[in-house]
């Protein structure tokens, strides 16, 4: 009976629960082209955009290319900040600039208590800040190619509601077998932690952002405390986010407009998931414990006990899983994926539980949060 409960009818609640009181987040309504506003702004303001860039020779003339190919009515110019790459990054970059529009920075060494990431975008932020003092900048990374609209929709969108931030998470690649399985789950799993409605509501405390793409108001940004006050996150994106929540209003949603065009293995994306998994949980074993639990409880529990379970709770553990392949349905067609995919979310789930042990085990071996060679987790502040 205790078995039939646990197994059959809390999965079941839980999924009632997570699809009717969760911001509707598994709804993926929240997305750059609804309600960005008509309005275009009096007058367009200065923006710049900074691209952060390390060992990026193979994606980095379709992103850059993609800024120079902006059709913005104001003032626009592009950092990119060079962050000791050995591949011929910067060359490549500044072989792409026939009108002066770029400016290619030779970042230095990171200091102690900095990410790599963060120390790039923060010497490409304090040089623009000295050199002309945009109104927005535009933080955006090496491996997303935009739209040659994508500046003037969030700015529009920015200007007509007064805001401090709006992200657009970025359109991750989805083409090879390892893609279709895990790409979409991973924004799925990204909008159960951080649901966009309540992002958007200014009066919700949830906060996130896509560092793929982030227009950020300069002032809110220094009254923030700059870069520097989020130097140590793993998770800058949303800390970053948090920080600006606080300044005012921030907008998150997914869009087409900018695509990631990095090309993902499994291997790539249990790296990319483990970077960051165990800094989300605070680096703590009990909350580790506790998350693994709960995920196999919620993804794993409903479709063993609906084929290996007896009596009237298969039924209720057959729906927790037509629930769950349910809630992942507009993720799908978002990715253009098969709505058959939704049965193999059990799976999937497993694997990220997976994901965020060896994250937890990468930090306990100190070599947590690492990418592009740098092993970057440090104990909580």
């Amino acid at each position: 009976m205790i078995a039939a409960v646990l197994f059959g009818y809390v999965p079941l609640a839980i999924w009632v629960y997570l699809m009717v009181a969760r911001g509707g987040f598994w709804l993926a309504r929240e997305r750059d082209d609804r309600g960005e506003g008509a309005r275009e702004p009096p007058h367009w303001p200065a923006v710049t955009a900074v691209v952060p860039a390390r060992n990026e020779a193979e994606t980095i003339a379709a992103s850059v290319g993609s800024l120079l190919a902006q059709d913005y009515p104001g003032p626009f110019r592009i950092i990119l900040v060079d962050d000791e790459s050995e591949d011929g990054t910067g060359a490549i970059a500044r072989r792409l600039d026939a009108t002066g529009a770029l400016t290619v920075l030779t970042g230095t060494r990171q200091p102690a208590g900095w990410t790599g990431k963060l120390w790039a975008l923060a010497q490409g932020v304090a040089f623009a800040s000295q050199t002309h003092a945009p109104e927005f900048v535009w933080l955006t990374d090496a491996d997303i190619v935009h739209a040659p609209d994508t500046l003037k929709s969030l700015v529009r969108r920015a200007d007509a509601n007064g805001l401090a931030l709006v992200s657009l998470m970025a359109k991750l690649r989805c083409e090879s077998f390892a893609e279709r399985f895990l790409i979409p789950a991973f924004v799925y799993f990204f909008q159960m932690l951080y649901p966009f409605a309540r992002v958007n509501d200014g009066h919700s405390n949830v906060a996130a952002g896509a560092g793929g793409c982030m227009l950020v108001r300069r002032t809110a940004l220094e009254a923030a405390g700059g870069i520097q006050a989020i130097r140590g996150e793993i998770i800058d994106d949303c800390a970053l986010a948090r920080s600006l929540k606080a300044r005012g209003p921030i907008w998150l949603g997914l869009t087409k407009r900018s695509v990631s065009i990095r090309e993902y293995s499994f291997a790539d994306i249990a790296r990319m998931v483990a970077r960051s998994a165990y800094a989300e949980l605070r680096y703590s074993p009990l909350l580790l414990a506790l998350v693994l639990a709960a995920l196999l409880l919620i993804f794993v529990a409903p479709p063993l006990w609906a084929v290996f379970g007896d009596g009237a709770s298969r039924y209720v553990a057959f729906g927790g899983w037509a629930a769950m392949a349910i809630s992942f349905q507009p993720m799908l067609r978002f990715y253009s994926r098969s709505p058959a995919w939704g049965l193999a979310l059990p799976l999937i789930g497993l694997l990220y539980a997976g994901f965020t042990f060896e994250s937890a085990v990468q930090h306990w071996r100190g070599k947590g949060g690492m990418w592009k060679g740098r092993a970057q987790a440090m104990a909580p502040r």
